[in-house]
Parts: structure tokens; sequence; C-alpha cells
């Protein structure tokens, strides 16, 4: 079973100044200028500079995450401001070093969900015994980014670890296409009488039926793909406790497709 161990989360940490390096520049614009975009200095100089190796830093540095890991893999929906670091290479050295290690990005906020499948099925196969999954966010970009400009983002991180236990455990993840979808199988997992499970949803779900708001958490703006992996990292204990199952739920506003992690509990003091 894939079961929730340890956490930490990290939210609007100091960021640095602007530090102007030419060989970044320079990648920026070859990356953005043949589509037609250009670099905006300024949004480089005025953001907070947050790179992803900062957030894992203070992470592991948390109260509770320490020892190893056979398996790290790092997420995020937006790009590192520092575009030259190995960050998950460089997570995987903080947990002991000898871990498998890779990065998931360009999915959006279903970078985290794609990662749990993959932290399942490797625990599934007996594959690993402790994961480390994290999901960053920072939000200085060279180039404008509809979310970033307009969608109050902070720079905030997750870490979470799973291995293979009782507790909170992994019981599927699902994607839909649309938000109707979405709803629906929400409202599958509110049935009448059900009182045992928790909806958490991020902050850009639309309004759900009355049934699911009713067993329904939210997550105050302020994150893209952080969000849900951000209020799991901080009461994952909680909810073990208080509920038979806790469903993590959010959707993509620039693609409209839903994302749900599926979490049972087997503490025997649950609802």
């Amino acid at each position: 079973m894939t079961t929730v161990t340890a956490s930490s989360a990290v939210r609007a940490p100091d960021g640095r100044p602007f530090h102007e390096d030419p060989a970044v520049l320079g990648f920026y614009r070859d990356l953005v200028e043949p589509f037609g975009s250009t670099v905006d200095e300024q949004s480089l100089r005025d953001g907070r500079n947050v790179f992803h190796k900062d957030l894992v830093d203070r992470l592991v540095g948390s109260e509770g995450v320490d020892g190893s890991a056979d398996l790290v893999i790092v997420t995020h929906a937006l790009p590192d401001v520092h575009p030259f670091t190995a960050v998950a290479s460089h997570l995987n050295m903080l947990l002991g070093g000898g871990a498998q290690s890779f990065s998931i990005s360009e999915q959006g906020l279903a970078a985290p969900f794609t990662a749990l499948r993959i932290i399942a099925a490797y625990q599934r196969g007996g594959r690993s015994e402790r994961a480390a999954l994290a999901v960053l966010e920072q939000t200085t970009l060279p180039t404008p980014h509809p979310l970033v400009d307009s969608g109050g983002l902070v720079d905030s991180g997750a870490l979470l670890v799973f291995e293979r236990g009782e507790g909170l455990r992994v019981g599927g993840v699902e994607s839909f296409d649309d938000e109707e979808a979405t709803a629906a199988r929400l409202a599958e997992l509110t049935p009448d009488g059900d009182d045992g499970t928790l909806i958490v949803l991020g902050p850009w779900v639309p309004g759900q039926r009355p049934e699911v708001e009713a067993r329904s958490r939210r997550v105050a703006p302020g994150s893209y793909c952080t969000s849900v992996w951000l209020d799991l990292a901080e009461h994952w204990q909680e909810w073990q406790r208080d509920h038979r199952r806790v469903v993590l739920c959010d959707t993509d506003p620039l693609s409209g497709r839903g994302h749900l992690a599926l979490l049972t509990t087997t503490d025997p003091a649950a609802a």
C-alpha cells in the first residue's frame, strides 16, 4: 500500500535579488524569440527570484522530512527561473543520493497526479520502498503568463514521502476531459449517507452540487499546481484520523481537464 508517512510545506519564502546572467538571458531569448515573444527583463528584476532549488532546500530542511529515498520525483507546472539546475538530482542528493530521480513538467497541474500514479506503480511492483514527491511553484517568469500575471500566485512547495504500509494510502488517480465529467465523478464519490468522505477542492474547481460542497474543503487561491498538495502536506495526519476517504481534486484553468486522487485510510477510528 502506497501510504503518506511524512511531509513538509513552504509558502512565500524569501526571494533573492535579480542577478543579471548573460547566459540565462541568452537562453531565454533563444527559447522564446523564434515564437514571436520577447524577454521581459523588468519582470525578472521585479520578481522574487525563488529558484526551485531554494524551495527544495527549505522543504528538506523542515522538521519531519529526513532519511533516504529510493525514488525521487520533482513536479512543476511553471518553469524554474534558473534553467540550468537539475533539481531532481539535487533533491536526490539531499535524501541520500541513492534514488532513481527525475522531473515531470509540461503537464500543467496534472504533473503531481501523474507522479502519484508512477509512485504507486513502483511500490505496487516492489521497486520502491520510500518515495519522495516534490511539487514546486515559483512565480518569476521572463515572459507573460495569464496565471502569474492575474492569478495572485505565490511561490510555494510541498514535499510528500510515501512508503508501503498502513495509513492514508493511495487508492487511485483519475483524469477527466472537462469540468462536467469531473463534477459528475465528484458527485459519485459523495453518495447520500456517506459522512466519511472529505473532498479537497483546489482553487480552480468550479462550484459543485450542494451535496459535494457540503463535504468539501476548498483550498484558498494563490497557487496553480501546488494547491491540494500543500493542503495534503499540512493536514494528512488529521485527515487520516478523522475521515475514511479523502479526495484531492483540481481543474486545470488552461485546459479544463480535471484530476483527482483517491486516498483511503486504514485507521479504525476513522468515520
